[in-house]
């Protein structure tokens, strides 16, 4: 699916879905978009046979869940095969999200949760035993994440 089978609907259906999928029934993103239920719905099947929408999760607060420290891992990882270490790394225990990045040294973001000091350490060293070099460790204090603007189509129209 390319840029061009993306219409507005599609892009107000995917800002609808990433403001709140859990409570956002199809006939709700219907009124928004002045389309049927069932044209939502059919949409939503498209995108996400298409692999647009990947999936539905939860956005969890670690530290109100008892895990009060995210460390960001800046790893360096062989070009070729930074792609295919993915999984190993989502394997991790503590681990929550890997970024293939492609500038820079630096090519993989990692992003791992824990109690302590304690539940941090193990997982750069099983980074290292899986040869990558851990490049740059940062602890966060907050994430905070919003719908992409370019998806709202309201707001579009507005600014015509």
């Amino acid at each position: 699916m390319s840029d061009e089978d993306i219409d507005d609907v599609d892009r107000a259906i995917l800002y609808a879905l990433q403001e709140d999928a859990r409570n956002m029934s199809s006939g709700d993103i219907a009124e928004r978009t002045g389309t049927s239920d069932s044209t939502v719905r059919k949409r939503i099947q498209r995108l996400e046979s298409a692999g647009i929408i990947k999936g539905y999760s939860a956005d969890v607060d670690y530290q109100q869940s008892g895990y009060p420290l995210r460390m960001l891992l800046y790893c360096t990882a062989p070009i070729p095969e930074r792609g295919e270490l993915i999984s190993a790394i989502l394997a991790i225990d503590g681990v929550v999200a890997v970024q293939e990045l492609v500038t820079g040294e630096r090519n993989l973001l990692v992003t791992a949760v824990g109690e302590s000091d304690g539940d941090i350490t193990p997982v750069a060293q099983e980074l290292l035993d899986l040869g990558l070099t851990v490049a740059d460790e940062v602890l966060v204090r907050s994430h905070e994440t919003t719908p992409f603007s370019k998806f709202d189509t309201e707001s579009r129209a507005d600014d015509a």
